[in-house]
């Protein structure tokens, strides 16, 4: 399995949300509220290289936050 740290951007007030709304996604093994420049850090795994891409592309589309580059 690999792994990797997304950081994210939410909206003003969604922090909480966000963060209780990815811990609750398939293969996103943590997701916590921060400070600093970023909200939320998520842990997320998959088998591959290529189905960890797809994940955090697919699933960034339906957050309500934008993935930092």
């Amino acid at each position: 399995m690999l792994s990797a740290y997304v950081l994210i951007l939410t909206e003003v007030g969604k922090v909480a949300h966000v963060a209780h709304a990815l811990s609750d996604l398939d293969g996103v093994q943590a997701a916590e509220d921060i400070t600093g420049p970023y909200d939320v850090i998520a842990r997320i795994q998959a088998p591959s290289l290529d189905q960890l891409g797809r994940l955090v592309v697919s699933r960034s589309r339906s957050w309500t936050a934008s993935p930092a580059p």
